[in-house]
């Protein structure tokens, strides 16, 4: 198991630096790779209540870590203007993440905070959230009054004994599935599955959870297991290609592909023959999607991170809280983003073994 030796606020995080001359967005921002700048994902807290072996692991995120303290947080006001701001640079879609972003009292205020954001084109504002579910049978209407879109859940096993222990503090999969009920009830939707696959540990659970999911108006996506950050001792051995989590559904439930939604979508699609739904596959790992990436996050105390696999953010905190202008937060925003040239997954597909990682942030703490 991994050592006990990870403090998040360690990470080298700069001052995110105010370029001299104003840059008006045009909300048409593309990086040094050509890739726009059209969502952005924000941790709200970096806390959570699971413990799930792949992501904050009792070892690691025991009693005794220390998470940040509120003050330390960005609040609802903070992140609304960020949001603004960066719609501004032509992003369309926002997702709330953590840690468990329904830790965070009162999120539905935040909900319609966003909500209530115009964008240039008029078209709404995309706007997610990715859930374990524990919470979600109590919040899915709230959230969905405020004006939340859709929601995300992740769902590891189907089997109650295997999801208890990967998310490791007894949590039963009857209460996510009531939760998944709660939120289609609510109006919440298309609404996602998510199943982080790890060799050894759940790939038993891959056919179940197509079965349970297909039909249904869930949509089940199953992820490779992924070498976010350095708590889950990530290893090539435990990872199950996505092709064979489609080779083992297909043999049973045949399936053909679907076109992507749209560009940067993450899931490759594949569609049951019988009209029983869809299913997703996530494949960082073994088929790179980084050329298509157009994505920036925050975290939950106003760090940018350029990549899922970051080793340095960059602190935008201090210029929020230092009331420097909107025309200079969002000229240090395009500087950032024009400057990025991350392809993480595509250097790691290359050369698995050889790759040189370093010390990357815990997914826990700006989101998947």
């Amino acid at each position: 198991m991994p050592e006990k030796i990870i403090l998040l606020n360690d990470l080298r995080s700069p001052l995110l630096p105010v370029p001299a001359a104003p840059d008006a967005p045009t909300g048409l921002l593309s990086d040094a790779l050509g890739r726009p700048l059209h969502d952005l994902r924000i941790s709200v807290t970096d806390r959570c209540n699971f413990r799930c072996v792949y992501c904050m692991p009792k070892e690691v995120f025991d009693k005794d870590y220390a998470y940040l303290p509120h003050s330390e947080l960005l609040s609802f006001e903070e992140i609304t203007r960020v949001a603004r701001l960066f719609i501004a640079h032509g992003v369309e879609k926002i997702r709330l993440t953590g840690g468990e972003p329904l830790l965070r009292k009162n999120l539905e205020r935040l909900v319609g905070m966003l909500r209530a954001l115009p964008t240039p084109s008029g078209r709404p504002l995309d706007l997610t959230l990715t859930t374990n579910g524990s919470l979600l049978a109590r919040k899915a209407r709230a959230l969905k009054d405020a004006g939340l879109d859709r929601v995300t859940v992740s769902l590891d096993a189907l089997d109650d004994a295997v999801f208890r222990r990967m998310n490791d503090v007894d949590f039963a999969v009857a209460d996510v599935l009531h939760g998944l009920d709660a939120a289609h009830e609510a109006g919440l939707g298309p609404i996602k599955v998510n199943m982080v696959v790890k060799r050894g540990t759940n790939e038993d659970q891959i056919l179940p959870m197509a079965r349970h999911f297909k039909g249904s108006p869930f949509i089940l996506r199953f992820i490779e297991y992924m070498d976010v950050g350095a708590s889950n001792g990530w290893n090539m051995v435990d990872v199950i290609p996505s092709a064979e989590v489609i080779r083992r559904i297909g043999a049973e439930l045949p399936l053909a592909p679907v076109a992507a939604n749209y560009t940067g979508e993450t899931a490759a699609r594949w569609r049951y023959l019988d009209g029983g739904g869809e299913v997703g596959v996530i494949s960082s790992v073994t088929q790179a999607f980084c050329q298509d990436c157009t994505r920036m996050r925050l975290s939950t105390e106003g760090k940018l991170y350029t990549c899922l696999f970051a080793t340095q953010g960059h602190d935008l905190r201090t210029l929020l809280r230092k009331e420097r202008s909107d025309a200079e937060i969002l000229g240090a925003v395009a500087q950032l983003w024009r400057g990025r040239t991350d392809r993480y997954s595509e250097q790691r597909t290359v050369d698995t073994s050889g790759l040189a990682r370093g010390k990357k942030v815990e997914m826990s703490y700006i989101g998947g």
